[in-house]
């Protein structure tokens, strides 16, 4: 058996997200389409970013915040992303070190600024992203760290990252080398508007490439182009080992052969920001199969980690999810 030195390393775009809240006015004006993830270039990015007021700026990424949730739960955790020698990107490597995820690959040096995602949250609690990705598409197969993949008990593959060419052969490069060792790969398919860019690449990837997927409600639709949740079940069921289906507030699916669990939303007070939630929900059921615990306490701890952080603005947990979790499932983590 393997000697694993980390539980989940992830792969995505290092991003620094730009919180600020805003009216579905603002996103009309400015043809913003609600709840979606958009590229924009730098000059768009600049202009967007003059007319956001009382930013919050913080690490962001959605693999980056799966890992960062893994890290709060008591798991270690790696991240390989590309950042640029620059102030954000110095930032984001300090961010994601100091909670104790070990994150190495090398800076660029002659490219595009680092990454960032200016997010606007709605009072409805959705959040609308707009993301340039600068640095992010010089992610390569050549910043795939072989030993890291092989010391991992997972490998998280961020569905945002299909944007950029060079990153799908990334993606298959670390499938490989992981399932050329003893670890299991696993996909979220990130965004229903990038399963629609990129729909036969992510079929092509879960036949071929991935142990567990995580999607919500309209990525898994999208991705089997059907009308009902019921119908797109079937069809996954087929495909992965494990399917981690997230439905908001209706809770999360669970699809394993013949096995399948319907686990209840976990409880939150007031609904803030809804930026990240698929991200903990992923933490906290990674950390549970990692951990030896059954695929339903696994979607629970997923549950309660999403709870906390759509409970507050930005996508990181504010408070401790192992002590959480502890408290409010009685899961000894």
């Amino acid at each position: 058996m393997s000697e694993f030195r980390y539980d989940v390393v992830g792969i995505g775009n290092a991003i620094v997200d730009v919180l600020a809240r805003a009216d579905d006015d603002f996103l009309a004006a400015r043809d913003l389409p609600k709840g979606g993830m958009t590229l924009i270039n730098a000059s768009t990015a600049e202009s967007l970013y003059a007319d956001m007021t009382e930013v919050l700026e913080q690490s962001g990424g959605s693999a980056a915040n799966t890992i960062a949730g893994l890290a709060s739960l008591g798991g270690k955790g790696a991240f390989i992303g590309k950042v640029r020698d620059d102030i954000l990107g110095n930032s984001f490597r300090e961010d994601i070190r100091q909670i104790g995820v070990d994150f190495d690959t090398p800076a660029a040096t002659h490219s595009a600024p680092t990454a960032r995602c200016l997010i606007l949250v709605t009072p409805d609690a959705q959040r609308t992203m707009n993301t340039y990705l600068g640095a992010c598409i010089e992610l390569g197969p050549e910043d795939i760290d072989a030993d890291v993949i092989k010391a991992s008990k997972i490998t998280y593959l961020e569905g945002y990252l299909f944007d950029p060419p060079a990153a799908k052969e990334a993606f298959v490069q670390a499938a490989t080398i992981a399932h050329e060792g003893e670890g299991k790969v696993a996909l979220t398919l990130s965004d229903s508007f990038c399963v629609e860019r990129y729909r036969d690449d992510f079929l092509k990837l879960l036949e071929g490439h991935v142990d567990i997927l995580f999607a919500n409600e309209d990525e898994i639709k999208t991705l089997y182009q059907v009308d009902e949740f019921d119908e797109a079940l079937q069809y996954v069921r087929g495909h992965c080992e494990i399917s981690a289906l997230t439905r908001s507030e209706k809770g999360s699916v669970i699809v394993s052969g013949d096995e399948m669990h319907v686990v209840d939303a976990a409880s939150v007070e007031t609904v803030v920001d809804t930026t990240g939630a698929g991200d903990a929900y992923a933490a906290g059921f990674l950390y549970g199969i990692t951990h030896h615990l059954d695929l339903r306490d696994s979607a629970h701890i997923g549950g309660v980690a999403a709870a906390e952080v759509i409970s507050h603005m930005g996508a990181r947990p504010e408070t401790p999810l192992g002590t959480l979790i502890e408290n409010k499932l009685k899961i000894k983590i």
